[in-house]
């Protein structure tokens, strides 16, 4: 056995320069940089820090910080339920870590897992046809506006150059919408909290592109005149776009392609409890009505006479919107989910998810001015501001509601608990809104003081952020 040469190793003293060593020789490596001179720096600062107290800082940070496996996250309209662990267990099987750049033959069963997700996300939806490349809801939308506008552009009607979106429709919405260089037209919700058919009667024109829609909406209400808006749009010459951000409210017993929309996007973060946000991979697959599959993205994954599958470009192809054929792991993740629930546990996820938010609606004591709900709803902080309500509860140790949003409510804290929370959780939840409602401004103007961080100054904290533990100094 070699010898252990303890020096060799002995970390530096604190405050000294570590240099970058080259894998061949002790020699410091000159590093050419092409940045500016105030973004590169000649050394690297590291703090010295024993393995236990790394070790310890890590595990504390951990400990103060909340997610899904510590309780309920009931974010409004950002659905953000428990990702089971047997979906890991899956993306991280040896098989699964296929190259993607590998032939179609050599890759059948990764082939076979895409071409099934595309059916079952297709009979989920009713659509034709799915496309799994984009990587994220977001995405997703900018892929479904690229579609209509190619759509549109083949039948000689590349005029039309404004999509109409209702006023409590995802900030997404607009945005992508923009980005695709079409003109935003919003139109006012009617007093319902549901699409105002008059405004959206005066919006349609020769001109329209596509209505961009959720459906039930953000307010948590299920649009009830979805088949007239349908025809209306149509009628009218443009598409009907789903944003499936509130999809699990529907799983197994309604299909936006039987209400008569012609594009949209899964996200399979809130829907198939695959992981949520964080910046690292997502996935957006879109669905589209049999005129529009042509235009999908390249490549996509059909099953060829003799039962193989294959890689192919639709024929009139708007390209790729991501590399290969998205993020496959994402989506080996929302296949196995589900492929394990199957149609009686998707439908019982979506019943559980409106159930527990008409449950919780009735429980708290501020006012609910609008239902009945599907996965989500909507209380009126009244009063008091709804983000010293949200700060409050941090105090409880429970999660907060969106806030602020959507503004047909006055001092909004929507509130979606998801379908995987049991009684007990919800009715804590319960319990932290009421004991915040009976609470003095003071109270509220103060908190939270139960936390880690106390209360934050929002704004300067955006202007202002803080990246390195240099500037804590």
């Amino acid at each position: 056995m070699e010898h252990y040469d303890q020096a060799a190793y002995r970390q530096p003293e604190a405050g000294t320069h570590v240099p970058l060593l080259s894998e061949k020789d002790d020699t410091v490596t000159d590093v050419d940089s092409s940045l500016p001179d105030d973004l590169t720096r000649d050394e690297l600062a590291l703090p010295r820090l024993p393995e236990p107290e790394l070790a310890r800082h890590y595990v504390r940070l951990s400990q103060q910080n909340y997610g899904v496996e510590s309780g309920p996250y009931p974010l409004g309209s950002c659905t953000m339920k428990y990702n089971p662990r047997f979906t890991e267990d899956v993306a991280a099987l040896d098989d699964a870590a296929v190259h993607p750049d590998r032939s179609g033959h050599s890759v059948q069963g990764t082939l076979k897992l895409q071409y099934d997700l595309q059916d079952y996300l297709g009979r989920i939806g009713g659509m034709d046809a799915v496309t799994l490349q984009p990587p994220a809801g977001a995405a997703g939308e900018f892929t479904g506006i690229r579609l209509a506008e190619a759509y549109h552009e083949s039948n000689d009607e590349g005029h039309r150059d404004e999509v109409v979106i209702p006023d409590a429709a995802h900030g997404t919405n607009f945005a992508s919408a923009a980005l695709g260089g079409y003109d935003v037209v919003e139109i006012p919700s009617g007093d319902d909290g549901r699409v105002n058919l008059d405004a959206l009667d005066a919006a349609l024109g020769e001109n329209t592109a596509a209505l961009m829609l959720t459906n039930p909406n953000t307010l948590g209400l299920f649009e009830r005149d979805i088949e007239q808006i349908a025809d209306m749009v149509h009628d009218a010459g443009g598409l009907l776009y789903y944003d499936g951000a509130n999809l699990n409210a529907l799983l197994g017993r309604a299909r936006p392609g039987d209400m008569g929309f012609d594009i949209m996007h899964f996200n399979v973060h809130k829907t198939f409890a695959t992981p949520h946000g964080g910046g690292g991979p997502g996935a957006g697959p879109v669905g589209v009505v049999e005129d529009l599959a042509e235009f999908l993205p390249d490549p996509h994954v059909r099953k060829t006479d003799e039962g193989a599958y294959e890689r192919y470009t639709p024929a009139q192809s708007i390209g790729k919107v991501h590399g290969f054929e998205g993020n496959w792991l994402v989506l080996v993740k929302a296949f196995a989910y589900i492929d394990r629930l199957g149609d009686a546990g998707l439908s019982d996820a979506s019943a559980k998810a409106v159930l527990n938010a008409n449950y919780l609606a009735e429980q708290v004591d501020y006012e609910v001015p609008l239902g009945p709900f599907h996965h989500e709803f909507v209380a009126s902080a009244g009063d008091q501001d709804a983000a010293d309500v949200a700060k409050r509860m941090l105090d409880y140790g429970v999660h907060p509601p969106t806030t602020k949003w959507p503004e047909l409510v006055d001092e909004a804290l929507m509130t979606e608990p998801t379908e995987v929370e049991t009684k007990r959780n919800l009715d804590d939840l319960a319990d932290a809104f009421n004991a915040v409602a009976g609470e003095d401004d003071d109270t509220l103007e103060n908190a939270p003081n139960r936390t880690t961080a106390r209360r934050i100054d929002q704004t300067a904290a955006a202007r202002n952020p803080q990246l390195s533990w240099h500037d804590l100094d």
